[in-house]
C-alpha cells in the first residue's frame, strides 16, 4: 500500500474507532452512566459496540505501525491529524448531530493547515 494511502487509511481508521467509542458510551448511558465508575466499567464490558471500536483501532494500531516503519514518526503524525481533525468533527456532525460554531471550524482548520505544513515541510 503506498505510503500516501496509508496515511488516508489511517485517519479514516482513527475517525470510525472513535465513532464506535462514542455509540457505545450512548449505549451505556452517556454521561449520566459514569456517575458509578464499577457500573460503568461492567456496563462497558458487556457493550458490543466497545468490543467493536477495540477491534477497530487494534486493526489501527497495525496500520499505524507499518505507516512509521515507512515515514518518519513525526511526519506520520502530522499527516494524519491534519486529516483526523476536519474528518473527525465532520462524521460527528454527519452521525451524532455535533455541531461547531464558525470560530471552531475556523481554528480545526488553521490547525490542520499547521499540521499538514510540518509533513509537507519535510519532503
Amino acid at each position: 500500500m503506498p505510503t500516501k494511502l496509508l496515511i488516508i487509511a489511517v485517519s479514516i481508521n482513527a475517525v470510525i474507532g472513535q465513532l464506535l467509542l462514542k455509540r457505545a458510551l450512548l449505549s451505556i448511558g452517556g454521561r449520566p452512566a459514569l456517575a458509578s465508575i464499577p457500573k460503568f466499567l461492567l456496563a462497558a464490558m458487556m457493550e458490543p459496540w466497545v468490543y467493536a471500536s477495540i477491534a477497530v483501532q487494534g486493526f489501527g494500531y497495525f496500520l499505524w505501525m507499518v505507516l512509521i516503519s515507512r515515514e518518519k514518526i513525526g511526519v506520520a503524525t502530522a499527516s494524519v491529524a491534519a486529516g483526523f481533525y476536519i474528518l473527525m468533527a465532520f462524521s460527528a456532525w454527519v452521525f451524532y448531530n455535533e455541531t461547531l460554531t464558525p470560530l471552531q471550524w475556523i481554528g480545526l482548520g488553521i490547525i490542520s493547515i499547521g499540521v499538514a505544513c510540518i509533513g509537507l515541510g519535510t519532503a
